[in-house]
């Protein structure tokens, strides 16, 4: 486990703006950050932030089209919430300046310290708090680069200035790697501070300047960190059966939608024909067999531990689009009908006891 730090300020809370945006015809909806609004409104911590789609914030204007937020919480008491495991639409950086803050994202666990920089791309899952957050100063700037996918091409908003070489370079570091913290020196840390003092001073995009060159600054100071001669890169990572695998794995908490072939391709954001072959390839499984197995394994559950849920509730739970479909599926894959599986496990569970 590794040390990290954070600090946070105050800001009001704007939900204006708030609309639901697409992306390879998926629709998108930004994250609300429910909790932090609560304990802004309840005074455990101070708060600033310029925001557009759902974000919490003032409104961002169209000179900064892509950031989707930048800002920075101030917690200088023992906190009793957390930001729960979600992804962001865009490219996200975490920088701590002060305290210390659990973290988790995919698999790593870590306690970040003072200067310490976390990079999230969009399909990364991660958590701020173990279940709370620490004490301390946490900044975060989120870019959308128009993708939600490994596979796909990222497009940097059009007032990212780096030169095309640079652009490219540090694109391919962030893409081709799963490097997610970093620890910075002093010269990102006096950009935060810089990045600070223009959203305090912001009347509706006055600063939109400043904060478009501190970003562009930033990305410069983060290139020269992970350039180095030991960056070692991997091109599978960017390969469309990735974005098929995060996929199916986002599949299992969306058993319930109305899930046809050309939506979960759509989704995973490749063609029918790929989509297919890399699903079968993962899982041995044609895409609608697959969906159906999951369906299957999650009734199963809800049978057993659910005694006071109706066959016809199971069945709209997992996604079957009548009672009569799913039970007829469930004897065919389990020789047995709902209620008899349910009856066999509460008996066999009985006689255990």
């Amino acid at each position: 486990m590794q040390d990290i730090h954070v600090q946070i300020i105050s800001v009001k809370i704007n939900t204006q703006e708030i609309q639901p945006y697409k992306a390879d015809g998926v629709v998108y909806h930004a994250d609300t950050c429910l909790p932090l609004i609560d304990a802004v409104k309840r005074n455990k911590v101070k708060f600033k932030a310029l925001a557009r789609h759902t974000y919490p914030g003032d409104r961002l204007d169209e000179n900064t089209l892509g950031l989707n937020s930048i800002g920075y919480w101030d917690a200088n008491e023992p906190q009793d919430w957390g930001l729960d495991w979600h992804r962001n639409e865009g490219l996200e950086f975490h920088f701590l300046e002060s305290g210390s803050m659990p973290y988790l994202q995919e698999n790593k666990e870590a306690i970040l310290t003072p200067n310490h920089l976390t990079i999230t791309r969009p399909w990364e899952a991660h958590k701020v708090g173990n279940p709370y957050i620490g004490m301390g100063k946490f900044y975060w700037v989120i870019i959308d680069l128009e993708v939600r996918r490994p596979h796909q091409n990222w497009v940097w908003p059009d007032w990212i200035t780096l030169t095309n070489n640079d652009l490219e370079r540090l694109t391919a570091i962030l893409r081709q790697n799963e490097k997610s913290i970093l620890k910075t020196n002093q010269s990102v840390r006096d950009c935060f501070s810089k990045i600070s003092k223009a959203i305090d001073t912001d009347e509706k995009g006055s600063n939109a300047s400043k904060i478009r060159l501190l970003i562009n600054y930033l990305l410069v100071l983060l290139l020269d960190l992970l350039n180095t001669d030991d960056m070692v890169l991997n091109e599978s990572l960017t390969d469309s059966s990735r974005s098929v695998k995060f996929f199916l794995n986002e599949l299992e908490k969306n058993l319930s939608e109305n899930w046809t072939i050309e939506l979960m391709a759509q989704s995973a954001g490749v063609g029918l024909t790929r989509f297919t072959h890399h699903c079968k390839q993962l899982t041995n499984l044609t895409p609608m067999r697959y969906l159906t197995m999951k369906r299957l394994e999650m009734s199963k559950e809800i049978l057993k531990d659910e005694e006071e849920l109706s066959i016809a509730q199971i069945a709209y739970m997992c996604g079957f689009t009548t009672s009569q479909y799913f039970a007829t599926v469930f004897k065919k894959h389990e020789k047995c009908s709902p209620n008899q599986y349910r009856l066999k496990y509460a008996i066999e569970n009985f006689q255990f006891a």
